[in-house]
């Protein structure tokens, strides 16, 4: 019963909403870079390197073997490097995208927490938190001129 309490307190307050929709957004994010790899930067690194297709590349260990009838006997063994590449190049695009997206979200954040700065608004909470410092460096003052 313990479990199903706490199971409904997380779902209610958000946490699982919140995870639901990063979880969503991440693999709508994830076909986003994959057609961005393959299709926007794949193609001129091919070109660049004379048509090669990285997609295809591999250290073959072992070759397929066919019988007389041209079916397949035995599976290639390969180490398929060129998807390794492809991957790699993935991994760095949504590093960099995601390092940029939490570079700019933390500006944001920045100027909407600074209470001196009047362009954006600024939370009440953080707001109040600064009138609270100052009047505590107000009362500060006033105790070290009567000491």
């Amino acid at each position: 019963m313990k479990f199903l309490k706490e199971f409904k307190e997380f779902a209610i307050k958000g946490n699982m909403m919140d995870m639901a929709i990063g979880i969503i957004i991440g693999a709508a994010f994830n076909k986003v870079i994959d057609v961005m790899v393959k299709k926007v930067f794949m193609p001129p690194l091919s070109l660049m390197t004379d048509g090669l297709n990285y997609q295809d590349k591999k250290y073959v260990l072992r070759e397929a073997v066919t019988d007389v009838n041209g079916e397949l006997t035995v599976n290639e063994v390969a180490i398929e490097y060129g998807v390794l590449f492809e991957t790699f190049l993935d991994f760095l695009i949504v590093g960099l995208t995601v390092f940029l997206v939490v570079k700019g979200m933390n500006r944001l954040r920045n100027k909407a927490q600074d209470p001196k700065n009047k362009v954006v608004a600024t939370p009440k909470d953080i707001e109040l938190l600064s009138k609270l410092t100052e009047l505590i460096e107000e009362q500060n003052t006033l105790l070290k001129q009567k000491a």
